[in-house]
């Protein structure tokens, strides 16, 4: 249930508390009061959409809280399901709106409002003025029959949901095989080149790299061989003018020192170390010379070879891998064309299973919704009855379409009578505005013993009604106030007298500013709301009497 509304700098409300309690919460005051700002608030912090001028002058944003008790454990699931875990009971909805943007939080942590609204139809369910137009679609109707059977009928949409996703994949698995017999035969006919032709390559994973590398070597081989001849001839030994040559002089100048300073050793032994790494530099290019001589015939051979692998390269991928992966697909698609009736068998039979599948679980759905239906337009008819619909006939239709769907294969419509003598029609060609009203109230009361929401919340409820039958809705709505709280904005005294708390929503303006203020009234000052409703002008004592008397036979009816 709300525990508390509270909302800073919002339109023409400064600073207000509402603490809501079990039972009827009533709402009422003058028209242009402000009453559609508090039901305003409420769905603003439950995600509708805002703009910056909401936003009142005491400041740069507007602040809404709405703080639940949530102790049903059905519900706390469903909470933790979404991740929301409420702290000792308790949950927070809190949204500031400023010109640049809009932030809502719950119990501190950011949420978006599609999350929002998510988490609080578990909480609570609001009826606005217009809802009731939604009972002209046939759809509704279904809605309403399946929530009033839900504990029964949930495990089986449940199921047949996942049924029914699985014969549509099916019937959409079905469609490849679409193919002519003369297209499919061109089909294996061209995929079976390809594969032989990649297959017949022989190809080696780094093939490619390492071809690449000695074509671009033997391409150059000449260029290399003459820099690398001129390199050795510089090094070389048989060369006077040779760094083997000049050094061989260098070593025996050393040599002859060496026989008159013993110091000079080391260095002759340095010049013996540098003769020798010479000697190694001069046979090791000497042996890689002679790799570099290549003959026509291997050339021409790794220049094929590239231009097959450069060719497949063209047709199948950019690598060695993308090809080797064309390969496994076109072989994946050859086995289809090869395997086409076999899988076509197969995938018929999925289908047609699932299919037979989902007819099933439509005709148990059916059969409970059938059979609901029956109990549902009694306890409807038995609630218009109670909302001075005198000698109503209600009958939920559920007609059978034999077509699966993922919500089965019926459509529902409430058909009804409202006068002696007239047909049973469907109630969108039936009803008035006012009587839309009480039968969309009736079906919420009626709904109300099998809701896991807490809160039920009517904006002007008694559109179109007075006298007699406003008494009779006043007395439908405090009895869903028994198991639920309800939160009733209303024009109509008959209503508010069964207020078990009421609050005054009032406009005071001033010649600089105009602020709307919301009151939690005391008894004596419930029975004076009562009065001013039915006055609608003066106040005597004589209305007041009237209103102390309506006050006193609501609460003996709800005693």
């Amino acid at each position: 249930m709300i525990l508390n509304l509270h909302v800073t700098n919002l339109a023409l409300v400064r600073e207000a508390d509402i603490n809501f309690t079990d039972g009827l919460n009533i709402l009422t005051g003058e028209t242009g009061a402000g009453k559609s700002i508090i039901l305003g608030s409420i769905n603003l912090a439950l995600g509708a959409k805002a703009t910056p001028d909401l936003i009142g002058s005491s400041g740069e944003s507007a602040l809404i809280e709405l703080t639940f008790s949530v102790d049903d454990d059905a519900v706390v699931e469903k909470l933790n399901a979404l991740d929301i875990y409420p702290e000792d009971g308790i949950l927070t909805i809190s949204r500031r709106i400023s010109d640049k943007r809009s932030v809502i939080r719950v119990n501190g942590e950011l949420v978006n409002a599609s999350s929002v609204k998510a988490i609080t139809e578990n909480l609570l369910d609001i009826h606005g003025q217009h809802d009731h137009q939604s009972l002209l679609y046939p759809k509704k109707h279904l809605e309403i029959l399946d929530k009033y059977v839900a504990d029964r009928l949930r495990p089986l949409l449940d199921k047949l949901s996942d049924v029914y996703g699985e014969y549509k994949k099916a019937c959409r698995d079905l469609e490849q095989f679409n193919i002519p017999e003369d297209e499919r035969r061109r089909n294996i006919s061209f995929i079976r080149f390809e594969v032989d032709e990649i297959e017949n390559a022989k190809l080696n994973p780094g093939e490619d790299d390492e071809l690449e590398s000695r074509y671009r070597k033997m391409l150059n081989s000449r260029t290399i061989m003459a820099d690398l001849s001129e390199a050795m001839r510089y090094l070389g030994a048989g060369e006077s003018d040779g760094a083997a040559g000049l050094l061989s002089r260098a070593y025996s100048c050393l040599n002859s020192a060496a026989k008159y300073d013993d110091g000079m050793s080391d260095f002759l032994s340095q010049a013996s170390d540098v003769d020798n790494l010479l000697n190694d530099l001069n046979r090791e290019l000497s042996d890689y010379a002679s790799t570099l001589e290549f003959d026509d015939e291997e050339f021409r051979s790794v220049e094929d070879r590239l231009n097959l692998i450069n060719s497949l390269k063209a047709k199948y991928g950019n690598s060695l891998a993308e090809i080797a992966a064309y390969k496994e697909e076109a072989l994946s698609k050859l086995s289809f064309y090869e395997d086409y009736e076999t899988r076509l068998s197969n995938a018929a039979k999925i289908r047609d299973s699932a299919y037979n599948e989902a007819c099933s679980l439509c005709r148990d759905i059916s059969l409970i919704r059938q059979e609901a239906a029956v109990e549902l337009s009694d306890r409807i008819k038995n609630a218009l009855l109670d909302l001075n619909f005198a000698q109503v006939r209600f009958e939920t239709k559920v007609t059978c379409l034999n077509e699966p769907s993922a919500n089965g294969w019926d459509e529902v419509e409430f058909m009804i009578s409202t006068n002696p003598g007239e047909d049973i029609k469907p109630l969108a060609k039936i009803a008035s505005g006012g009587e839309m009203s009480r039968i969309m109230l009736g079906i919420k009361s009626v709904l109300a013993d099998k809701d896991d929401t807490d809160t039920l919340v009517f904006d002007e409820i008694d559109t179109g009604i007075s006298g007699r039958t406003a008494q009779k809705v006043s007395e439908k709505m405090a009895a869903i106030a028994h198991n639920h709280q309800v939160i009733c904005i209303t024009h109509l005294p008959q209503i508010a007298a069964m207020a078990d708390t009421h609050f005054l929503i009032e406009k005071n303006a001033t010649d600089t500013s105009t602020e709307t203020t919301i009151k939690d009234l005391s008894r004596d000052k419930m029975v004076e709301e009562l009065a001013r409703m039915l006055s609608g002008y003066e106040t005597t004592s004589l209305v007041l009497e009237n209103a102390r008397q309506m006050k006193e036979l609501a609460d003996k009816i709800k005693g």
